[in-house]
């Protein structure tokens, strides 16, 4: 590896830890309502980075048959919603997308 590449990632770690200990060294207990809305942010950051790709994979919205990203989308987050464990969830989206890809 090289040695830039190493102090990039390094340095990518002590400032991401050096923010999250920062922020609970000044914000001590958090209030439960602050609590409550900061548990969803990683969520919709998942969300707003998952969406265009789902929805607009060329550069144009296209909810059609056609957009396999957005069938592999779906049986994604139908497997999701019945409780399936992580690697089942992920599974049936990239078997999805193989078995569209391959048709």
């Amino acid at each position: 590896m090289r040695f830039e590449i190493l102090i990039s990632i390094l340095a990518m770690a002590v400032v991401t830890f050096a923010t999250r200990f920062a922020s609970i060294g000044l914000l001590g207990n958090v209030p439960a309502g602050l609590g409550r809305f900061l548990k969803h942010v990683p969520t919709a950051i998942l969300t707003a980075l998952i969406a265009p790709a789902l929805f607009a994979p060329k550069g144009y919205i296209a909810i059609t048959f056609s957009n396999h990203y957005l069938l592999a989308g779906i049986v994604t987050a139908l497997v999701a919603y019945n409780r399936q464990p992580p690697i089942v969830t992920m599974g049936a989206g990239m078997t999805m997308i193989l078995v569209l890809r391959m048709m």
